[in-house]
């Protein structure tokens, strides 16, 4: 198998696994919140950071070190615009990602502090939760918006 093909295989994995991961952790914090079951949210919020530590964050190291090498042996300029797009993009869900791991290990916390101590969840949990959830829309959008423009690579600004 040659390089690219290598490069290109690597890729779509681990875009794979960025996505999937991201959607998983998402729909199962999403409901496990609203669940009213204190117990759950603290496995459920401690199993999604450590998916985002073991999944996400290798991933997002990958798509960047492999699409770009991808670019560079087919000889596409990085100002190629759906490259260039799909670069801001990538950043775009990466300026959203950081908050959400924060966000993340905050809301891990206070659910297993409150399961720990058999108390109910601290109000700031709730508006955590919401941040959370906002911001994994404009990322999933984005992410999603990259796969459209790796596959179809449009002639955008033409």
């Amino acid at each position: 198998m040659s390089l690219y093909l290598t490069l290109k295989w690597l890729h779509i994995l681990s875009s794979v696994m960025l996505v999937g991961t991201g959607f998983g952790s998402a729909y199962y914090m999403f409901f496990a919140n609203r669940s009213g079951s204190v117990a759950a949210q603290a496995v459920v919020a401690r199993l999604v950071v450590r998916a985002d530590w073991w999944f996400t964050t290798p991933t997002i190291v990958l798509q960047p070190a492999t699409g770009l090498a991808m670019a560079h042996l087919a000889g596409l300029p990085l100002g190629t615009p759906w490259l260039m797009l799909s670069l801001g993009l990538f950043v775009l869900a990466g300026a959203c990602w950081l908050p959400v791991v924060w966000l993340q290990l905050r809301l891990a916390a206070m659910a297993q502090a409150a399961a720990r101590d058999g108390t109910p969840l601290p109000e700031r949990f709730a508006r955590y939760a919401r941040y959370w959830e906002w911001l994994g829309y404009p990322a999933f959008v984005a992410m999603l918006a990259i796969f459209y423009l790796m596959v179809a690579k449009p002639a955008l600004f033409s």
